[in-house]
């Protein structure tokens, strides 16, 4: 079940990530969709909170380093609403393009998340 939220949660970002690039490199401002995008990754990532906060006292306890955990979800929490409000400020195609870029960032962040959660690290 970790694992199908994951892979959810990853190809979610970089879906949202591509496309925000594409729409960013074809020149457009940013639109309520890429805007849009970005909420979806972000409203994942609130899920993973909770999941986070819940599943040690469900009896999974996460393997690896719990600091790194924390300081990858903290920060993939916080970059996407500072990708959208610098983006809504702006108002660019770049800006459009730092939506693409931060959704990306936060797909590897939560791959590495699982892994920290999930996998024995040696």
């Amino acid at each position: 079940m970790i694992l199908w939220f994951t892979i959810v949660q990853v190809a979610v970002a970089v879906a949202a990530g591509l496309f925000c690039v594409i729409v960013g490199l074809a020149g457009r401002r940013p639109s309520d969709w890429s805007v849009g995008a970005l909420a979806l990754v972000e409203l994942l990532l609130v899920v993973q909170v909770v999941a986070a906060i819940v599943a040690p006292f469900a009896g999974n306890p996460p393997t690896g380093d719990l600091l790194e955990y924390w300081v990858y979800l903290v920060s993939a929490v916080l970059l996407p609403i500072g990708a959208v409000l610098w983006a809504l400020m702006e108002r660019s195609r770049w800006s459009t393009v730092i939506l693409g870029v931060a959704a990306l960032a936060v797909a590897v962040m939560v791959w590495r998340m699982h892994v920290i959660w999930t996998v024995q690290i040696a």
